[in-house]
């Protein structure tokens, strides 16, 4: 599995690129107002694009947040890949946060199903079923599993997987990114406890979000 850690998202570049050279070429054509505005495009896709290396929490127990946002539902609804009922962390990200997504806890990842669908508003309950989205099952300590599920919104119309059947990630690796904005969902296994509540701030590969019971 191909992991980019240059601080920018590979898959971010050609975009990059291509915006910095439109810039420099309405430069060279004295076009400043162009210029200005397509140097600040480029200053927006940079950050967009970013990267950074995460350190994750000192309890190896914790679930940590696969994407960077704010908690917009915690509650059980089903499984898209068991049909069990699951408590559901759901994770939305808006333009201006980090869209690298990463591995919640460690393990195998035991499947990953593409879906195509529609595009509507990540927020709405709706999107879950209907929108473009990708899921990634993954087994982890005692044979746990876990599902995440990369949703398009409104805006993303690429969602991107990096990750692959039989790969053996840790937590905290990167594993895929939506482009634009969007939603990720984490299914929790049975025992699980949520740390977190709707309204909450999560950093993908930081924050706890959820942690085994003791019972």
């Amino acid at each position: 599995m191909r992991q980019p850690s240059i601080g920018v998202s590979l898959e971010g570049l050609p975009y990059i690129y291509l915006s910095a050279f439109t810039t420099l070429c309405f430069a060279l054509l004295d076009c400043w107002f162009m210029t200005l505005v397509l140097l600040g495009l480029t200053a927006f896709i940079g950050h967009f694009f970013r990267d950074p290396e995460r350190v994750a929490p000192e309890d190896i127990d914790a679930v940590v947040s696969p994407a960077d946002g704010k908690v917009i539902k915690v509650e059980y609804i089903e499984d898209p890949l068991s049909g069990e009922m699951r408590q559901c962390i759901a994770i939305f990200m808006n333009v201006f946060n980090v869209h690298v997504n990463r591995m919640p806890v460690s393990g195998k990842i035991e499947r990953v199903r593409y879906i195509p669908g529609k595009f509507f508003n990540a927020d709405f309950d709706k999107a879950s079923t209907d929108n473009e989205r990708n899921i990634v099952e993954i087994v982890g300590k005692g044979n746990q599993r876990f599902t995440i599920v990369q949703i398009a919104g409104l805006i993303a119309r690429r969602i991107v997987c990096w990750a692959e059947k039989g790969d053996k990630l840790k937590r905290g690796d990167r594993y895929g990114l939506i482009k634009f904005g969007s939603r990720v969902d984490l299914y929790l296994p049975d025992g699980y406890d949520s740390l977190v509540s709707v309204g909450d701030k999560v950093v993908a590969g930081e924050t706890a979000i959820a942690r085994k019971g003791n019972a």
